[in-house]
């Protein structure tokens, strides 16, 4: 065999060197890698709540399994549940929704990757959330489609405002995407800018959004969800994805659902079609059990993490250089840590972790914003987040620097 023979590889697309991927789940094996080697980690760092899926949900889904459910089910998921979504949101937000264009689908990332991957190509724009989660960019590029950042500031309380936003498209634009409340940030977009959000898009129809509400049930301080299915000037382009990840503490599960509007919802389908054939038929009865079940342990969660969020808020404006807004949704902090002596917030996560034992991650993994800042979620119990500033406290006092 020739030299040249040997040398030689399967070549792949170049959309595959643009790809990115999400940081926490590397700082998550990094702090397990720690962990296994006898170290005490204290991890604020993964978006997951340390809750344990409510036993009714459970139970649902075991009696699915033992009732025979173990075959494939519609692509779109089954009826049942697919009613049930409607119902709760109908419950819950008072807009009517038809089943017939919802889709369950696997988790919620998968409903960001239909929708980019049906509106991204070279040549094409596609706006999303910076600081935001991390997948928005990766898949956007993934395309080819050229990602236009929507600068998310903490002085406007870390919410996205429509002038900004407006300003931003071009005859280019194809897909606007949209996360209130928001990840990493905590931030809230107040009512007053998403109306006149949609009020400048009916100069721009040729737009989509994609509303990310993954996070609506998590709100503090009075705040009340202000989602954009409430905007039927928009209906006919409006994506939006939620789920049972975080709501009802199921990430594991991959529960999600979108809804879609009549020209899209053929495309999502035919993209389940060919890459996941359906969620798994347990699961959705699991799911079909959170929606229609007690609610109890929503507000319980939801209540312990106002509780959290308030002790470590606090916490962090007591360390040095370190100030932090306090969020108004999900169970992220992000701390500005531009008063330290660290200028580059991904190196003092990684000091963090490494020297101090408390996993975060630094801002700029969830876009070019987010230089100046640190995630923390406190998704994990309020003895570990104590313990976790201080670690953070004696640290920065120690004068380390990058």
């Amino acid at each position: 065999m020739s030299s040249s023979a040997l040398r030689a590889r399967p070549h792949t697309i170049a959309a595959f060197d643009r790809i990115g991927e999400e940081n926490a789940f590397a700082v998550l094996a990094r702090a397990t890698a720690l962990a296994s080697e006898g170290r005490d980690i204290i991890n604020l760092g993964i978006g997951q709540p340390d809750f344990s899926t409510p036993a009714h949900i459970v139970e649902a889904a075991v009696k699915a399994l033992r009732d025979g459910h173990h075959g494939y089910t519609p692509s779109v998921g089954i009826q049942p549940l697919r009613e049930a979504v409607a119902a709760d949101v109908h419950r819950r937000l008072g807009a009517e929704i038809d089943p017939g264009r919802l889709m369950i689908v696997p988790g919620g990332k998968v409903t960001m990757f239909a929708a980019i991957l049906i509106f991204g190509e070279p040549g094409a724009e596609i706006l999303y959330p910076d600081p935001g989660f991390p997948i928005y960019r990766s898949m956007i590029e993934f395309t080819g489609a050229t990602p236009i950042p929507v600068p998310i500031r903490e002085e406007n309380g870390f919410g996205f405002t429509a002038e900004e936003v407006l300003g931003l498209i071009t005859p280019a634009t194809r897909l606007l995407i949209l996360n209130s409340p928001a990840n990493p940030t905590g931030g809230v977009t107040p009512k007053a800018e998403i109306d006149a959000l949609v009020a400048g898009l009916a100069a721009h129809p040729q737009v989509a959004i994609l509303s990310d509400e993954i996070y609506d049930q998590f709100l503090f301080d009075g705040e009340e969800h202000a989602t954009l299915l409430a905007y039927p000037e928009i209906r006919d382009r409006l994506i939006l994805l939620n789920g049972w990840s975080k709501t009802y503490a199921m990430t594991g599960w991959r529960m999600g659902w979108s809804l879609w509007p009549d020209g899209l919802f053929e495309a999502a389908r035919k993209l389940a079609v060919n890459a996941w054939s359906c969620v798994n038929a347990p699961a959705q009865f699991g799911a079909l059990a959170a929606l229609t079940g007690p609610q109890d342990a929503v507000a319980t969660m939801v209540g312990e993490f106002d509780r959290r969020r308030h002790l470590i808020v606090e916490g962090l404006n007591s360390l040095p250089g370190v100030s932090c807004a306090t969020p108004k949704g999900a169970f992220y902090a992000f701390p500005n840590i531009t008063g330290t002596r660290w200028n580059s917030a991904k190196a003092l996560a990684s000091a963090l972790l490494e020297d101090a034992g408390v996993a975060t991650i630094g801002g700029p993994d969830f876009g070019i914003h987010g230089e100046g800042y640190i995630r923390l979620s406190y998704a994990n119990s309020a003895e570990n987040i104590r313990k976790a500033l201080e670690r953070m406290g004696n640290f920065l006092a120690q004068g380390h620097a990058a």
